[in-house]
């Protein structure tokens, strides 16, 4: 069995500058992290009801849910194997289904929802708008411990315009009723595409594992040691493309993926692959017209001239893009029938 991964668990309740060094020390080494003692930004009641509310996604008729297919603004319903986040090894797409919903204005989504879901719309907003709000805390916290303070957090001001903000709502199907071969994933290696990602799980739910530095791939636990009584189980905060690009790599943006636990890999004591597994992730985004320019810190520059490489972060030399024209690159990988046609 794997060792599980060696993420720090850091309480943000504390003094802002001692957490905002051990945010960037985790940044740097691990690309993820966990926080717990959420206070009001998230209350444990909160993370419940959302999982509540994802169920009732699901469990919509699907003809409901084909209504509103994902589309090229990233917002909508993918069913099984729609998406394959790792073209390259994968066989067959992703064994999963999801529901992405856009920033929302005034309470209301700004994309076709099921009908069946419409009466609790305002209940999905208030939720993206507390991870927003608790990403916006985060953002400003890593600004601090680089000493660049507000860099990161005032370009996703919503009201400078719009961003790609996603609240992502995830169902893998059990694995003891999921026809698979050895070798297939739940969802394919991976990293993320914004600025930071909040990932909610549920105890005892296994899969999740990410890739170490040397190349071997280590289990997620839901819960580490010292966490397994708190309330709901930590918040688990990970580096997207977006922050590491405009870091000049500095920033680690780990990739990871969700397996089929069988056969130890993938296997944390006290989590099952039995039964469906559901997540849910808010992939947060700056404002999209904004340019990713190389933070203007010494920690930064210091890095790109000692110790960036090409492997590190293959984008740094290349021109400054857009958050939009980032998001787009990494998008058609994923999608890539989708992204050629004109669809909206």
């Amino acid at each position: 069995m794997a060792a599980n991964a060696n993420i720090p668990v850091i309480d943000i309740s504390g003094e802002p500058t001692d957490v905002a060094r051990q945010l960037v020390a985790a940044a740097e080494e691990h690309g993820f992290l966990y926080i717990k003692n959420l206070g009001d930004d998230i209350p444990a009641k909160d993370i419940d009801e959302a999982f509540s509310l994802s169920t009732k996604i699901f469990d919509s008729p699907l003809e409901e849910k084909q209504k509103c297919t994902i589309n090229t603004k990233n917002r909508g319903w993918s069913g099984m194997h729609s998406e394959t986040l790792d073209p390259k090894n994968q066989r067959i797409g992703d064994f999963k289904e999801a529901f992405n919903f856009g920033e929302f204005i005034n309470g209301k989504a700004q994309q076709p929802l099921p009908s069946t879901i419409l009466p609790y719309e305002a209940r999905y907003s208030a939720f993206a708008d507390a991870c927003h709000g608790l990403c916006h805390k985060l953002l400003y916290l890593l600004g601090l411990g680089l000493g660049v303070d507000d860099f990161f957090s005032s370009a996703h001001v919503t009201e400078k315009g719009a961003s790609s903000s996603i609240l992502r709502f995830l169902r893998y199907p059990p694995t003891e009723s999921t026809t698979h071969s050895n070798g297939d994933v739940r969802a394919g290696a991976h990293s993320d595409y914004g600025s930071i990602t909040l990932l909610f799980r549920l105890k005892g739910q296994a899969g999740l594992e990410l890739l170490n530095k040397d190349n071997t791939w280590a289990p997620v636990p839901v819960c580490p040691p010292g966490t397994e009584d708190d309330p709901s189980p930590p918040i688990l905060v990970n580096i997207g493309d977006l922050l590491s690009y405009w870091t000049n790599g500095l920033f680690r943006s780990t990739v990871h993926r969700v397996v089929f636990p069988d056969g130890g890999s993938g296997a944390v004591p006290g989590e099952t692959s039995a039964g469906p597994r559901y997540s849910i992730a808010f992939f947060c985004h700056p404002v999209g017209s904004v340019a990713l320019q190389p933070v203007p810190s010494e920690r930064v520059k210091h890095y790109v001239k000692e110790e960036v490489s090409h492997d590190a972060n293959p984008y740094a030399e290349r021109k400054v893009l857009t958050a939009d024209e980032h998001l787009f690159m990494r998008l058609k990988a994923s999608y890539g029938d989708l992204y050629d046609t004109k669809e909206t």
